[in-house]
């Protein structure tokens, strides 16, 4: 442990500080923490807490889970009903499992405790009202200032904000987004005889807006069923999920839970960093264009946020700081950055031809098989595209207006 650990004054100073105790922040404070770096990670509520998410856990967000980590899984899908709108309803199944569906809640809280278990400390209900780099708050220029609602002040050698899209980090860093969506979702408890007709199968309907989708993902006694379509789209958002529950016949049963958020996209030429400050996960719009799908881009933006943050930490000046925060950027660019660009292709494709992307997924076997590695994570997206050519040329033809 650094020298640079002990108080600041009568200070302590932190190490990195994590604000938001999501996928992402967990993922960075457990990373920063494994390095026996001294790890403080804040979290505005108190856990478990609700989160609207689908809960899908695909190959890449297991395969970026800590060493160890045991899924607490509601359910194991092995089939996939993919509709147009409530019509051409298909189901491909799979011998092997595609991916698994938890609940945040309780994902959440243990990835948080795998935290804590590797030596970050955890403070809940706390609010950050603003980062200070320099100023008064701020002892030196190795040092950042955290300043929390009730005025305390936290000091850090490298923080690291995953404090959602419209958290206080990512606007300290000057994230920009280029892509907000509206999600809506309700979780729908049901009797046995329900749940057994979807266990171990999710639904995927392409909704009636450009680039709007639809989903029931069963998790034991509940179904979670929602859709997610451009935001400026509200009052026909809401309808689609009305006729979407309806059409499956489940709106005699009464949600436990209805909510709604936004999703956001960064632009290409948004900041990753600033000074000593990083952001990832939502904090950072990493986000796959077309599916939404967060938590894989997450847990892996969280890991190497917490890694460069240790080494940004260790900086003794700007210029070295800077350097290290440049060599997270370009890790975040060359991995998840390409992924959301084949991802924004493919919306655009789906958002003008969704029925092309059905009949593929449903009639052509390549494509269902294409779709299933994806999931399992034995490929992604962007590898299809990079190394089949008829995949690569199918994209740009259907790319164009």
């Amino acid at each position: 442990m650094s020298s640079d650990n002990a108080a600041e004054g009568n200070q302590q100073v932190w190490d990195v500080v994590v604000v938001g105790a999501g996928p992402a922040g967990a993922s960075a404070a457990y990373a920063a923490a494994c390095t026996g770096r001294r790890v403080l990670l804040l979290e505005k509520a108190e856990l478990p807490r609700y989160k609207t998410c689908g809960g899908g856990i695909i190959g890449p967000s297991r395969d970026a889970l800590p060493p160890g980590f045991d899924l607490p899984l509601r359910d194991r899908v092995h089939a996939v009903t993919f509709s147009l709108n409530g019509k051409l309803t298909r189901t491909r199944r799979s011998k092997h499992m595609l991916f698994g569906l938890i609940n945040r809640p309780e994902f959440d809280a243990q990835l948080v405790k795998t935290a804590q278990d590797a030596g970050a400390e955890l403070r809940t209900g706390v609010t950050v009202s603003r980062v200070e780099q320099h100023g008064s708050a701020v002892p030196d220029r190795r040092t950042v200032a955290v300043v929390l609602g009730d005025g305390e002040v936290v000091l850090a050698r490298a923080v690291v904000g995953a404090d959602g899209s419209a958290g206080r980090i990512g606007a300290h860093v000057g994230v920009k987004m280029d892509q907000v969506d509206l999600g809506l979702e309700a979780e729908i408890p049901v009797p046995p005889t329900v749940a057994e007709d979807w266990a171990g199968r999710v639904l995927v309907d392409w909704g009636p807006i450009p680039g709007s989708y639809g989903w029931v993902f069963p998790k034991g006694d509940t179904l979670t069923v929602g859709v997610i379509s451009a935001r400026g789209e509200g009052a026909a958002t809401k309808r689609y999920l009305d006729d979407f529950i309806g059409r499956l016949g489940l709106a005699g049963f009464e949600p436990s839970i209805s909510s709604g958020h936004l999703t956001r996209c960064r632009a290409d030429d948004s900041p990753l960093s600033r000074g000593r400050v990083l952001v990832c996960g939502d904090a950072a719009g990493l986000l796959e264009p077309w599916t939404r799908e967060g938590i894989s881009f997450a847990l892996r933006s969280g890991r190497l946020a917490g890694e460069w943050a240790v080494r940004v930490s260790e900086a003794h000046d700007a210029v070295d700081a800077r350097r290290q925060a440049l060599n997270y950027a370009f890790a975040i660019k060359a991995g998840l950055g390409v992924e959301m660009g084949v991802g924004r292709r493919m919306l655009t494709v789906f958002s003008r031809r969704p029925g092309m992307i059905h009949a593929a997924l449903t009639g052509f076997r390549p494509a269902w098989h294409a779709f299933a590695k994806i999931v399992r994570g034995t490929t992604t997206l962007a590898e299809i595209v990079r190394t089949h050519p008829v995949a690569r040329r199918a994209l740009g033809a259907m790319d164009r207006p």
